[in-house]
């Protein structure tokens, strides 16, 4: 993702599988519809059809990204042009990505996400977009080879965890900040495995970072370790060693958490004999 631009003229407007355009782009989204209060009972008969078109998403967002392999999903705005520095560090975050054996995973739309996306791409991996259903459709960006439209925001959401080994976040807005907080929170509370979430470009993130480490931590709401889930660096290359760090260290782990297991096993069917 982020989902903080604007339309892409001439794409259309993504309602799952069907393309709308003109006077047929709907005034809200299936996100809006599912969530507005029950007004009258007529939510009765719709919801239940919503929760099909809902467990359709996941079978097929789970389906299509089961063969990825190991990836990353990168984050930043939509609104950055061709021509900005943030674009040209996304194709390098992504680039050396690739070269360190990853899939490449962004929303699929323009700017930061397009970049990683084109980096991905030029670099010969595989280059994936989770794109979403918005009131002004942003349209999958020339450089995914593999591109899924989603409805709603939380299926969505689920695949870039599920698929991801991290997540390296560049420059961006409203849409990104929500990516990198829930990432954040999953780890935080131990949903997920500690993966590695890597903010690029100081100037940018240094502002926030102070304030989580003055003004949060110092009400005692995050502790010293959950501060530092957050890595911030300013190259494309530090971004992807820490990845690359963190990537060994949990593979180690699972080896280590494997041999015990199987350890453990022997030892009972022996015990059995």
């Amino acid at each position: 993702m982020s989902d903080d631009g604007v339309s892409a003229p001439g794409h259309g407007y993504r309602k799952g599988p069907v393309l709308l355009r003109g006077q047929q782009i709907p005034t809200t989204t299936s996100d809006q519809r599912l969530l507005s209060g029950p007004g009258d009972a007529e939510w009765l008969r719709g919801d239940p059809w919503r929760v099909m078109r809902i467990q359709s998403e996941f079978v097929e967002g789970f389906g299509a990204l089961a063969e990825v392999g190991p990836a990353v999903s990168v984050f930043g705005s939509a609104r950055v042009p061709v021509d900005h520095p943030d674009y040209a560090l996304g194709r390098e975050v992504a680039r050396l990505l690739v070269e360190a054996g990853y899939a490449v995973i962004t929303g699929g739309g323009p700017g930061i996400m397009e970049a990683a996306n084109r980096g991905a791409l030029e670099a010969g991996g595989l280059s994936v977009g989770l794109g979403i259903e918005l009131p002004f459709e942003q349209g999958m960006n020339d450089y995914v080879d593999l591109g899924i439209s989603f409805r709603y925001f939380f299926a969505r959401k689920t695949m870039f965890v599920k698929y991801s080994e991290g997540f390296v976040v560049l420059p961006g807005g409203f849409g990104t900040f929500d990516e990198l907080f829930e990432a954040l929170t999953l780890v935080q509370t131990h949903k997920v495995i500690s993966f590695p979430i890597v903010l690029v470009g100081r100037d940018y993130w240094q502002g926030l970072i102070d304030w989580v480490g003055s003004a949060v931590m110092g009400r005692g709401m995050i502790s010293t370790a959950e501060l530092e889930l957050l890595k911030v660096v300013d190259t494309a290359q530090e971004a992807v060693d820490l990845v690359l760090v963190r990537g060994a260290q949990l593979r180690a782990e699972e080896a280590a958490a494997a041999a015990a297991t199987a350890s453990a096993q022997q030892a009972a069917e022996g015990s059995t004999r």
